[in-house]
């Protein structure tokens, strides 16, 4: 594993395509349980190079109800986003994921981890990407079908501040589905 997170930190696959070079974010353990894949780093992340350390990263651990220290244990979480570098700023937000790095390292990085347990899918490029045919035509309708997907994989929104609106408007998920995501962090960990 530490060979192949060295030879993933050393990628230069999209360099020409990122504005600020490559910086692939990406933790990862032989012994992690949980797998998070959430979008690409945003540029706090990027210049930090420490992943969720953001706003987003905030509310993802309220959400899982883990500390700082639970979450970046990489025993308990591995953290591998669709897209390992920043994309750059695009007119509402970010741009999406490089699409590069999924199919390149992901196979990869499951491979060397053959305790995991659960598999988060945070955002829809996430969702579309493991999950495929069976993906909901929304990421409403995705997240609210949650239980058709476990018990490998359980989906959820971005935690993005970004998406207050998505979640004023759908106040079942963090009724609901939070305390179910909750549950089975907390019984894989």
């Amino acid at each position: 594993m530490d060979a192949l997170l060295s030879e993933i930190k050393q990628c230069t696959l999209c360099a020409d395509n990122l504005p600020l070079g490559p910086h692939p974010i990406v933790t990862a353990h032989p012994d992690s349980k949980i797998i998070i894949v959430g979008q690409a780093p945003g540029l706090k992340v990027h210049n930090s190079g420490i992943p969720w350390n953001d706003a987003s990263g905030k509310r993802l651990r309220t959400w899982l109800n883990v500390s700082e220290d639970q979450f970046y244990d990489t025993k308990n979480f591995a953290i591998i986003p669709m897209g390992f570098c920043y994309p750059g700023k695009g007119k509402s937000g970010d741009l999406p994921p490089r699409l590069e790095c999924a199919p390149q390292w992901h196979n990869m990085l499951l491979d060397n981890m053959p305790n995991v347990k659960l598999v988060i899918l945070i955002g829809s490029y996430a969702q579309k990407y493991y999950l495929q045919a069976e993906v909901g035509t929304t990421l409403t309708e995705t997240v609210s079908n949650f239980e058709s997907y476990l018990p490998t994989y359980f989906p959820i929104p971005h935690p993005s501040p970004r998406n207050r609106f998505w979640m004023s408007k759908n106040p079942w998920f963090e009724a609901s589905v939070v305390p179910e995501l909750q549950k089975r962090v907390h019984e894989i960990i």
